[in-house]
């Protein structure tokens, strides 16, 4: 007979923790930037393969100047525009990171941080954790951590893993001093669990309101659909977060929203929840701050 996992398929049910966010605000509202690029792999950067997922979908076997250059508009360009973008508006974002890109673009990072914008980690390189052994998984995070504190003086606390997770993944980063991870899509309200007999935080993250579907699935044909998509999600969120506390995660790509054609869904976005003035637009690490000061153990 086979085992059954140890799987949480209740959550809070109907029983969410009595909690508001700090100036009573309905919806906590996180954006995610991506920061891949640099550290996918390419077969010009010595990898024994070239990336292929998100944008171009036909894999060379050699050295491929066309997926480079894909990954390359994001910091040539995209980052520039979204993080103009964000500072019209005035509200931050947290850069989620790859450690070999932050080594590749420190300046990148920097930036963000002296915009006022959170930088957390999303790996070393951009690959998933799933079949890792324990101690290159611990390299891995270690060298993350690293080049995060070197580019802007400061650690990441918060983790996105690409992909699958190992076992391993939240022990190590609970050993580490992370505040929490965002390896979960399965609520819209933060919660805590048990790693090594402690509470340790999970900010869900969601791929439905992600711009990565721009390429890879082609589920957003526009940006008007894009920014309908996650505006309608907010306004639900909106409804519920009158009594419950709501979090809303918005997930972008800088070689993909930052594209001419798209970069308008991110202002309509933006202009959508400012204007509603019953949302919390943070980084993910003040929410997870709030959420653990507020929710005392």
């Amino acid at each position: 007979m086979q085992s059954i996992s140890m799987r949480d398929l209740k959550g809070y049910g109907q029983n969410l923790p009595k909690l508001r966010w700090p100036q009573h605000e309905r919806v906590a509202v996180s954006f995610v930037l991506n920061f891949e690029e640099g550290a996918e792999f390419s077969i010009s950067d010595g990898d024994d393969r070239n990336e292929a997922v998100y944008e171009v979908t036909d894999r060379q076997g050699v050295a491929d100047a066309c997926i480079d250059s894909h990954f390359e508009y994001g910091t040539r360009v995209g980052y520039w525009r979204i993080a103009d973008l964000f500072e019209r508006f005035g509200v931050p974002f947290t850069l989620s990171a790859c450690g070999r890109a932050v080594e590749r673009s420190p300046w990148l990072a920097l930036d963000a941080t002296q915009r006022g914008h959170e930088v957390s980690a999303h790996g070393y390189r951009w690959e998933k954790h799933l079949e890792m052994d324990e101690a290159t998984e611990r390299a891995s995070i270690q060298a993350t951590v690293k080049a995060v504190l070197e580019a802007t003086g400061n650690p990441p606390v918060g983790w996105h893993t690409r992909s699958s997770p190992s076992p391993n993944t939240r022990r190590l980063l609970a050993e580490s001093g992370f505040l929490y991870d965002s390896d979960a899509y399965n609520d819209d309200t933060p919660y805590f669990v048990p790693v090594n007999g402690k509470r340790h935080l999970v900010l869900p993250y969601a791929f439905d309101t992600n711009d990565m579907h721009f390429q890879h699935t082609d589920r957003f044909g526009t940006g008007r659909d894009f920014s309908q998509y996650v505006c309608d999600a907010y306004d639900w969120l909106a409804r519920e977060g009158e009594h419950k506390p709501r979090m809303l995660s918005v997930g972008l790509h800088l070689r993909m929203i930052a594209r001419p054609g798209r970069i308008g869904a991110l202002e309509h976005i933006l202009q959508h929840i400012t204007q509603c003035k019953t949302a919390w637009v943070t980084t993910r690490r003040a929410i997870a701050e709030h959420w653990i000061h507020t929710n005392p153990v």
